[in-house]
């Protein structure tokens, strides 16, 4: 019975030892992010900006063009420069997903979605964004189009086929509704670019751009120049892995790997420590003046994931004036501010519920301090994080960030307990103003600094 047990040992272990090999080969060979160099000059407005995407399906009863109109003055007053708007197209309606389809199933990349309203509604929206100083991003999806596409049947050769000569959904995904580009071929390339262009020339600031993963680097930094013919534009690559996107075609991409650890921390699965080393690992990677997108939600995060309190629970004023404080352009989802309880269904309507809660002013005021705050802009208009040691390493995370004599601090307890701390404030003496209540404090501090759980301090200089 002794043998028996330990030939099985033996098995268990070998089958263990196998499988820890096997895990490390497929990291080993998973390339590691390069270094890069950021060729980009970013839009002047895009300096001290916050981006807010707009679900237009959603964001009003009415769901249209006009009824976004009607909210901009209160988006306004929230204080946020950019509106991304998810894609404005005709939904394709074969093989359509739900009873309204997906935003991201393009029928026609020159027209507008009736279910929005007309092209002149988009353009009346558009004229009266830019007088109230918005800048305004499409999502643009060019992996992909719909079935119905007319390129599907006037250019078949512009997608990928299968050996029966069948158009074919995106490899390896569930995306059903839509058919795969061939961007190998340079005249779907012109006639995207084409697209492209029309609507910077009807008034539109650049474009967030979905699932870029397949399409080359040489076409973005093709359509960099010449959409910057008719005025400066904001790129924003739905992307992490390819950071080669960001040498000359994009301003921004996103954080997808930091959205997830601040997820982890606020559900106790991960603490401060695994911060510390993403950003020693981010800043070996990008250079000072590439755009982060950093997002506590989006459309993706919220109809699939969860809205943010579902995800972050009592962390999120935390993690709301982390993503603020730190480097990197912020995003808001559109509700996010007005404490959006639900998972907004996709591929039907199902209105925000606009009301005012404790976020409301909180987000208002982050906005704020971050356009008011030379330390807190975007790439290198603003300063680099210098973290600031504490007594807690592994629960709180303090940094400062200084440009042209304007300093912030930032100290955020990332945890659940309460604590008291004292950070190494030596070289940052002097006098603050607390950010969110406008009182005076002096560093360094007189006594330990007590935190609250999921508690955070914003201090003026």
């Amino acid at each position: 019975m002794e043998k028996v047990l330990l030939y099985a040992a033996i098995l268990l272990l070998a089958g263990l030892l196998l499988l820890v090999g096997c895990r490390l080969r497929k990291a080993a060979e998973k390339p590691a992010a390069e270094p890069f160099t950021c060729q980009v000059v970013h839009p002047e407005w895009s300096k001290n900006a916050t981006v807010y995407e707009v679900n237009i399906r959603q964001f009003s009863e009415e769901g249209t063009f006009n009824g976004l109109a009607e909210h901009l003055p209160r988006l306004n007053k929230l204080g946020v420069d950019i509106l991304w708007l998810m894609p404005i197209h005709p939904i394709g309606i074969e093989n359509r997903k739900g009873e309204l389809g997906s935003y991201y199933s393009v029928s026609d990349y020159k027209a507008v979605n009736p279910e929005f309203g007309t092209l002149e509604d988009f353009t009346g929206f558009l004229e009266k964004a830019h007088a109230m100083g918005f800048h305004v991003l499409l999502d643009w999806v060019p992996n992909h189009t719909a079935w119905d596409n007319p390129w599907a049947t006037e250019h078949p050769d512009w997608y990928m086929k299968n050996e029966e000569g069948e158009f074919i959904p995106p490899i390896g995904t569930d995306w059903t509704d839509v058919i795969q580009l061939d961007w190998s071929n340079m005249e779907m390339q012109d006639a995207m670019l084409d697209a492209l262009r029309y609507w910077v020339e009807l008034g539109v600031d650049g474009y967030r751009v979905d699932h870029p993963h397949k399409t080359p680097k040489e076409f973005w930094e093709r359509v960099r120049p010449e959409l910057e013919k008719i005025r400066p534009v904001l790129m924003l690559a739905e992307n992490e892995e390819q950071t080669y996107f960001l040498e000359k075609g994009f301003d921004m991409n996103y954080a997808w790997e930091l959205h997830h650890l601040m997820n982890e921390i606020a559900q106790g699965k991960k603490n401060v420590n695994h911060l510390r080393r993403y950003f020693s690992r981010e800043d070996s990677i990008y250079p000072a003046n590439a755009y982060r997108l950093r997002f506590l939600s989006n459309h993706d995060e919220n109809s699939w994931q969860g809205t943010v309190d579902e995800r972050m629970g009592a962390a999120h004023g935390a993690m709301a004036v982390f993503m603020f404080t730190m480097t990197g352009v912020p995003l808001l989802y559109n509700g996010q501010e007005a404490c959006l309880d639900k998972r907004l269904e996709f591929f039907t309507r199902d209105p925000i519920e606009w009301k005012v809660c404790d976020k409301t002013l909180l987000y208002q005021d982050l906005i704020r301090i971050k356009k008011e705050n030379p330390a807190l802009w975007n790439g290198t208009s603003g300063g680099p994080m210098q973290e600031i040691i504490t007594s807690n390493p592994r629960r709180v995370f303090a940094f400062s960030r200084e440009k042209d004599g304007n300093r912030v601090i930032s100290i955020l307890n990332l945890s659940r307990k309460k604590l008291k701390i004292k950070p190494a404030m030596g070289g940052l003496e002097g006098e603050y103003t607390n950010a969110l209540n406008g009182q005076a404090v002096q560093v360094p501090f007189a006594d330990s600094l007590a935190l609250e759980a999921w508690d955070y301090l914003v201090l003026l200089k």
